[in-house]
């Protein structure tokens, strides 16, 4: 929060021509950042704020993970100036905001700080989503996320105060020690269910999904990429924490309702794919499918399912910023968000076309990379569910329709970079790569390969991760 506040007052003093190279200042300052963040033990919980606050490895996976996802999405604003042009100062204050937001959501232990941290992503992206104010489509963007945001505050808020009304507790310690009581109360079950449909709102899954294709379309680049990824992320986040360490028992017994919101979401998000011909909004029924299956980890209520959960989360943050990082600098050069923009991109950019293709495999689902394992883990821990409900199976047959279908679209999107009939505007026209981007894109190259090719290291981490739940 400091740091977005320093480069504010920053931009006041910066000359117009020289505001983009604040970003250099950023990304170092967030590197440092991220770097002592491995110095942290997360092994013993550590609480700050009257218990409001909590540091464990639960907590420092996340943190690593939005810090990560916002110096690639800095890089993209970088690269995408003329698109920010007259506030990319504010542009960057405003996304260090939003990760100083989903920060404190990883940190989540009390509904206070939720409804805060929540709320500080959530308004931070009003700003972001309608930053091209000069353009219909994004003033559009903007104003469709502050009512659909508004809403769900609603919700969630107005849960909150029924929980504390039955409870007459916030702490998600205290309300745990009182589950017993609480777990018969329709009061307190109508207030828990509200507020799960606020988060269900960030996390963009069925039935409260309906915002996202159009916000991602209007938005700018770096912005839809920081949404699909970080504000997701933060969600999930959140509920988590919410699920199994404040509500365990509830979350028990409403497992087939989270298989059920899981089953439709996948479906939702790859048959809404299949007929896009803008990329933004391909991207967002794309997102919509991958909170299905992340709803799916999380149907298992188990450690293996969560686990799978955050390894898929991991895999996802290098996937889809490679696809936002190649989609950009394309945009910027065509100034069209049609499929036929990356037509001949093989020949524009070999290094583009290269990262577009593995990123877009990577989200398929294609053997010996990172989105690949994600997959596999988390059928993997659905499977072994098998025992206990039938049900399990029937999800497995969607989840293989949701894999069907986005093979169609990823491939179809490969096929038009690498055979697809050039337009005029674009055709024998190279894409030049600042030296930040093409750190960036080895970045997230690195991470899809490394992460498909050995597992282990991002399934420990995973699995510290997921272990802070007291499982039975």
């Amino acid at each position: 929060m400091g740091l977005g506040i320093s480069i504010l007052l920053l931009g006041l003093w910066t000359p117009e021509d020289q505001k983009r190279n604040l970003g250099y200042a950023v990304i170092l300052a967030l590197g440092m950042i991220l770097a002592g963040s491995f110095l942290l033990d997360g092994s013993r919980p550590l609480y700050a704020f009257g218990r409001m606050f909590v540091l464990d490895e639960f907590a420092l996976f996340f943190k690593r993970f939005f810090m990560v996802a916002a110096l690639i999405v800095l890089v993209l604003s970088m690269s995408s100036a003329r698109q920010l042009a007259g506030g990319i100062a504010e542009y960057y204050a405003f996304v260090l905001f939003a990760l100083a937001g989903m920060m404190f959501a990883a940190s989540v232990n009390h509904f206070a700080l939720l409804f805060v941290s929540l709320e500080l992503i959530t308004v931070t992206f009003y700003v972001l989503t309608g930053y091209r104010c000069h353009r219909v489509r994004s003033l559009e963007a903007g104003i469709k996320y502050l009512i659909m945001g508004g809403l769900s505050s609603a919700f969630l808020v107005y849960g909150m105060a029924l929980v504390y009304g039955t409870s007459g507790v916030l702490g998600f310690d205290a309300l745990r020690d009182q589950m017993a009581a609480l777990g018969s109360s329709r009061v307190f079950l109508a207030g828990l269910i509200l507020i799960l449909v606020g988060i269900a709102f960030k996390i963009a899954v069925v039935p409260f999904q309906m915002w996202t294709p159009d916000v991602y379309q209007g938005s700018p680049t770096p912005t839809a990429a920081f949404l699909a990824v970080g504000s997701k992320a933060a969600g999930f986040a959140v509920l988590l924490r919410l699920l199994f360490f404040a509500v365990p028992e509830i979350t028990l017994k409403w497992k087939l309702g989270w298989l059920a919101v899981s089953v439709l979401t996948i479906l939702y998000g790859s048959l809404g794919a299949i007929p896009q011909r803008n990329l933004s909004r391909l991207m967002g029924y794309s997102s919509i499918a991958h909170a299905g299956f992340l709803m799916l980890g999380l149907a298992t209520v188990s450690q293996a399912g969560v686990a799978a959960m955050l390894f898929y989360l991991g895999a996802y943050l290098f996937s889809v910023l490679a696809v936002f990082t190649v989609l950009s600098l394309v945009m910027e050069e065509a100034d069209v968000q049609d499929v036929d923009a990356l037509a001949a991109l093989n020949r524009r950019s070999p290094l583009l076309a290269m990262t577009l293709a593995v990123a877009m495999a990577s989200l398929a689902g294609v053997p010996l990379l990172a989105g690949f394992f994600g997959k596999f883990l988390v059928i993997k821990a659905v499977v072994s569910q098998f025992p206990a409900s039938p049900y399990y199976a029937a999800a497995m047959v969607a989840a293989g329709l949701g894999i069907l279908a986005s093979m169609y679209f990823y491939f179809g999107v490969i096929q038009a970079a690498f055979w697809g009939k050039p337009i005029p505007e674009t055709d024998n026209q190279t894409i030049a790569l600042a030296p930040p981007v093409r750190c960036a894109i080895y970045v997230c190259l690195a991470g899809m390969v490394f992460f498909g090719l050995f597992p282990g290291w991002l399934m420990h981490w995973a699995e510290q991760a997921a272990g802070i739940f007291p499982w039975r």
